[in-house]
């Protein structure tokens, strides 16, 4: 018996969900996953996912706000159905069947992707769900730089300079603040799960209430749209052409969610987290950030959203 089998027995037993005779005879298969290891467990009841947490993320994530966001989720019919979940993290919820999870290149490929993935955020957004946490993007960014602070890693040269450079930013965005939604916050592609008719979402680790134009402007960049693609998302979601000011608060959200995650990035950098190079990615996003920051229209959008 491999490791990966004796954690998931050992992880299905702790859950409660299934007994001894069940888990005997369960076949597993690993899924991905950055920071966490993930399985699809087949038995005679069913296919199910179960989500064993990553070492050291117990830093940055609290699991008990998580496993409430994801239930609230369920709920909402945006996201499985969660069968059992401990609190540091163990979580077994439902397998969506027939479906596909996807990346950068199915939301490129497979026709409608991107107006799916429009619909089931806006569902979540009118859900009416409230979720435990305050998704505050500069909170965050604060917090990440504290945990930085006590971990032997230097930010990439600029960080703290563009940091500054985004104090416009934030008060355009608190000049006319959105009430508040219940966010995905973390809209990886590969947090997607595409059934074809409807798509689905899944991992709650970064959820909470949140400007909802957040996940819309990530969503974009996680997915890494092209320009038509990236119209087809945006439109699908307002229902047509947004406002000026609605445009410029995704525009703004695509240039913060790398201001943040590059800072998670050297987080698992300096954690040693195998599952990928890092620093490349954290660099990659910051060069990025830049970029956008530093583009002639930029400007534009930071005035329009504090217009309103």
């Amino acid at each position: 018996m491999d490791q990966d089998t004796r954690d998931v027995w050992q992880a299905l037993d702790r859950l409660g969900a299934h007994n001894a005779v069940e888990i005997a005879q369960s076949t597993i298969r690993r899924l991905g996953g950055l920071t966490n290891r993930v399985f699809l467990v087949t038995m005679a009841r069913g296919e199910h996912v179960l989500r064993i947490p990553g070492a050291g993320t117990e830093e940055y994530i609290n699991r008990k706000v998580e496993a409430v966001a994801a239930r609230a989720a369920a709920r909402a019919n945006v996201s499985p159905e969660v069968i059992a979940v401990t609190d540091d993290g163990l979580m077994l919820t439902a397998a969506i069947k027939d479906a596909v999870t996807l990346s950068p290149e199915g939301f490129a490929s497979i026709p409608g992707a991107p107006t799916r993935a429009a619909h089931v955020l806006r569902k979540l957004h009118t859900s009416g769900e409230r979720f435990d946490f305050r998704f505050e993007l500069f909170a965050m960014i604060d917090d990440y730089l504290k945990l930085l602070s006590t971990k032997t890693i230097d930010l990439p040269p600029g960080y703290h300079d563009v940091l500054a450079s985004a104090e416009s930013v934030r008060q355009a965005l608190e000049a006319h603040p959105l009430p508040l939604a219940p966010c995905h916050c973390d809209p990886l592609s590969e947090n997607f799960i595409d059934a074809g008719g409807r798509m689905w979402l899944v991992d709650w680790e970064y959820s909470g209430m949140n400007d909802p134009l957040w996940d819309v402007g990530d969503v974009i960049v996680e997915a890494k749209l092209a320009p038509d693609k990236e119209t087809e998302l945006i439109q699908a979601y307002f229902g047509g052409a947004p406002t000026a000011a609605e445009h410029g608060r995704v525009v703004i959200y695509k240039a913060m969610c790398d201001l943040l995650w590059t800072l998670w990035g050297l987080i698992q950098h300096a954690n040693k987290n195998p599952a990928d190079d890092f620093w490349a990615y954290a660099t990659g996003r910051f060069e990025r950030c830049k970029a956008l920051m530093s583009s002639p229209e930029f400007a534009s959008h930071v005035a329009a959203v504090a217009k309103g």
